[in-house]
C-alpha cells in the first residue's frame, strides 16, 4: 500500500463571495419580518450555523441563538410595537473576511425617533444571513422619507 492511500482525503468546498447587493436584499427580508411582525421570517433571516448578538436600543447586550431570538419573539408579539421605516442603506464588505461578510449601515424611522442600525451579514449555504444587528439613536440623522405612525417606539 503506497502512503497516497494512507492519507485522509481533502474534500474543498466552494463557498461564493457574497454580493453588497445580496445583504441589501437580506436587510430588506429583515425589516419585512419586522413590520409584518412575523416571527418565522424573523428566524429564517438570522444565521443558524453562527454566533449571534444583538444590540437593542436600551437593553443589555444579547449573545446567542436563543436570546436573540427570544428578544424578536417579544418584540414581534407586542401589539404595541409600531412600523420601523428603514431607510438610506448602504453595503460594504468586510475587510478580510474573503467577501463573506457584508455589514449594511441604515437608519430606522420608529414614530418620531430616527435609529442607525448596522447588521453583518455573513454567507451561509450560499445565502446572506444575519448574525449581529445594532441600533441607537442617530443625533444629526439625514433627512428621513414619510414619517411612519408609531406611538410607541420599543425598538
Amino acid at each position: 500500500m503506497d502512503s497516497l492511500t494512507t492519507q485522509p482525503s481533502i474534500h474543498l468546498r466552494y463557498v461564493k463571495q457574497m454580493h453588497p447587493n445580496e445583504a441589501l436584499f437580506a436587510n430588506e427580508a429583515f425589516y419585512l419580518a419586522f413590520n409584518l411582525k412575523d416571527p418565522d421570517a424573523m428566524r429564517q433571516v438570522w444565521s443558524n450555523s453562527e454566533a449571534l448578538l444583538c444590540l437593542h436600543p436600551g437593553w443589555p447586550a444579547l449573545i446567542g441563538r436563543e436570546a436573540v431570538l427570544s428578544s424578536w419573539d417579544n418584540i414581534l408579539t407586542n401589539q404595541n410595537q409600531g412600523q420601523v421605516q428603514m431607510y438610506e442603506a448602504q453595503a460594504m464588505a468586510v475587510p478580510n473576511t474573503n467577501g463573506q461578510a457584508v455589514m449594511v449601515i441604515c437608519y430606522e424611522q420608529v414614530g418620531s425617533s430616527v435609529m442607525v442600525a448596522t447588521n453583518l451579514f455573513v454567507t451561509e449555504n450560499n445565502l446572506p444571513k444575519m448574525t449581529a444587528h445594532q441600533s441607537g439613536p442617530c443625533g444629526d440623522p439625514p433627512a428621513s422619507p414619510e414619517p411612519v405612525a408609531n406611538n410607541n417606539p420599543s425598538h
